[in-house]
């Protein structure tokens, strides 16, 4: 049966016994490979443009440097009272904060920035939890250490050590889930749907659970949330793909940007432009787009997708900063690759 959020359609059953075998084979293998994998696991709206973002990123760097340079300055000049050292850890507390808010601002919108301002911006947060430890160290040292004599007879309590309050686990930002169009709290459904004609902007899949779905025609921005043991097979999106907590999943996918965020166990079948990211991702594998529909290289030329890049082998894997391999991910053997994938338009 064939869902879709308020435009319900029902697939040929003469159409599913035709790519039955196909498709199920597809699955077939991408299950037979599924071992244990550590598990990886609020919400803001999404600045709408790259120039938005670094405005307000940029506005928010410079207050937290002028903290930085007013809190030691005010140290400098200031008696060293008790009211004056709760103070500063106070002050110090407070732009620990502003980092930690600053740093959750790029996790969440990093999927429609290019990679080379990811970088650029991961690197400006790095540099201010730096001056920020530098600052805490200087302004507030350790006590220095000195033997105390046993007629001591009374152990005063432990101080706690001061200084700059640390940030949350490494624990992965969930990325909000955009309210657009889309198939949602599915499970164990065939979902299809074509974008031929079609004004959508942006489509959303999410909370499905044991479902294949079919998107063919092409549409601006796809969002994926929540894909439990999903086989998913789309036609070109025109600007980028976010994918946001999938496990156990096939994806064919293709667009200008894709952006892979906690995704476990999946292969993904990819044609774009640029560096595909993973980021606290593992077990995933990449192969290059298989799909096939009627009408599609008319659709890859429309989104400027007709051209293999070869990218999909290029992943950077954001949590993964060594020179080496990354263990997180890695390129689908041939002989386990499906080398097409049809499905009606």
């Amino acid at each position: 049966m064939v869902m879709e959020d308020d435009d319900p359609e029902t697939l040929d059953p003469a159409l599913q016994k035709k790519h039955h075998d196909m498709l199920e084979r597809l699955s077939a293998r991408h299950q037979a490979r599924k071992s244990d994998l550590p598990d990886t696991s609020s919400s803001s709206s999404t600045l709408e443009s790259t120039s938005s973002f670094l405005a307000k990123f940029s506005d928010a760097k410079r207050s937290i440097e002028s903290r930085i340079a007013e809190s030691r300055l005010v140290s400098s000049s200031s008696s060293s009272s008790a009211t004056d050292s709760s103070k500063l850890k106070s002050d110090l507390a407070d732009i620990s904060s502003a980092i930690n808010n600053l740093e959750k601002l790029l996790a969440e919108n990093s999927y429609f920035l290019p990679s080379y301002e990811v970088r650029s911006s991961l690197k400006i947060v790095s540099d201010l939890k730096q001056s920020l430890e530098s600052l805490s160290a200087e302004l507030i040292p350790k006590k220095k250490f000195s033997f105390k004599s046993k007629s001591t007879t009374k152990k005063l309590p432990e101080i706690q050590k001061p200084g700059v309050v640390s940030p949350p686990p490494n624990v992965p930002v969930p990325v909000p889930v955009r309210d657009s169009p889309g198939l949602r709290n599915k499970h164990g459904e065939t979902l299809v749907k074509s974008f031929k004609g079609s004004s959508i902007g942006e489509f959303t899949l999410s909370d499905l659970d044991s479902c294949q779905v079919q998107l063919t025609g092409t549409v601006n921005a796809l969002f994926l949330h929540r894909l439990k043991n999903c086989n998913v097979y789309t036609g070109p999106v025109v600007g980028s793909i976010l994918i946001d907590d999938v496990q156990d999943c096939v994806l064919v996918l293709a667009s200008h940007q894709i952006r892979i965020h906690c995704a476990r166990k999946s292969d993904f079948y990819l044609r774009v432009r640029s560096r595909p990211i993973i980021e606290d991702s593992n077990g995933v594998r990449f192969a290059p787009y298989c799909l096939d529909y009627q009408g599609i290289e008319e659709d890859l030329k429309k989104a400027g997708l007709d051209e293999e890049t070869k990218n999909w082998s290029n992943v950077d894997d954001f949590k993964w900063l060594r020179a080496v391999q990354s263990p997180n991910w890695s390129v689908l053997p041939e002989e386990e690759r499906v080398s097409s994938v049809s499905i009606s338009r």
